[in-house]
Parts: structure tokens; C-alpha cells; sequence
């Protein structure tokens, strides 16, 4: 069973401002001539690796609730240039919207269970909706 990372999104104010910030970034590195790759940088590096690189994602928390996920594709650990560890977190740039659910804020990322995983909204009408519309929806039991 994959091991997955949850990490607030700090930032962004919906799964679409997400997506275009990875499209941006992405564009940036072809620019540049560098590998087109997305790559998120952490002060803490997981040390169950090979659990979470055995399928795992990266979930989003946004605006307070669990909303999103990228797969993780590896795990890069490295020095800064000011002696601190860290590493970079190489995530497949396609997100997966998930079934949202409340989430209080937290520093840096924590594991998550693939058990307490909330399932993907594919193929499902909601996930076709804005965000807004959808937590509007969810806060009056509607969805």
C-alpha cells in the first residue's frame, strides 16, 4: 500500500490558481532549457521514501480543505546553499481533484495513510464545478 504526503498549498485560493501555477512554472523551465519537470521544495525530508515513491501523491490542502492531489514521482534530497537540508518533492505536473473534506492548518507536510485517503472525484459531476460552487454547495448539504 502507497504511504502519501499532505502539504498545505499556501497561496493559492483554489485547485485552478494551482494549476496554473504549475503551468507557469513548467513554461518557465522550458524557457530556460531546463528539464520540464514540477518540483516543490521542503525543509524536511520523508524518510519513508520508498513507501510513498510505491504509488504515493501529494495531497493539497486549499483554503482549508483537503482538495487536490499530484502523484509523487521522486524524492530528492540535497543541502542548500546555506548548509540547511531539504529536498524536492518531483510531482507528475496532471492534478487530481479529490473528494474534499475539512482540514486544520499545519507547518510543513505530514504522512497520510492510503486508508485515510479521500477517493478521487473523476468521472463525477462535481468535479467538474468551480470551487467555490462547490464549497457553497457542501456548507448548505447539497453535495
Amino acid at each position: 500500500m502507497p504511504l502519501h504526503l499532505l502539504k498545505l498549498c499556501v497561496g493559492a485560493e483554489s485547485i485552478k490558481d494551482l494549476e496554473d501555477w504549475i503551468g507557469e512554472t513548467l513554461a518557465a523551465r522550458d524557457a530556460r532549457g531546463l528539464p520540464i519537470e514540477q518540483t516543490h521544495t521542503t525543509r524536511m525530508v520523508p524518510t519513508r521514501t520508498d513507501e510513498i515513491l510505491d504509488g504515493g501523491s501529494l495531497y493539497w490542502v486549499i483554503k482549508g480543505e483537503l482538495a487536490c492531489r499530484q502523484r509523487l514521482t521522486d524524492i530528492r534530497p540535497f543541502v542548500d546553499a546555506d548548509g540547511i537540508r531539504r529536498c524536492h518533492l518531483v510531482l507528475e505536473p496532471k492534478v487530481h481533484r479529490v473528494e474534499p473534506r475539512p482540514s486544520r492548518p499545519f507547518q510543513g507536510w505530514r504522512y497520510l495513510a492510503a486508508k485515510d485517503a479521500p477517493p478521487d472525484l473523476a468521472g463525477e459531476p462535481a468535479a467538474a464545478m468551480p470551487d467555490q460552487l462547490r464549497r457553497e454547495l457542501r456548507s448548505l448539504g447539497l453535495l
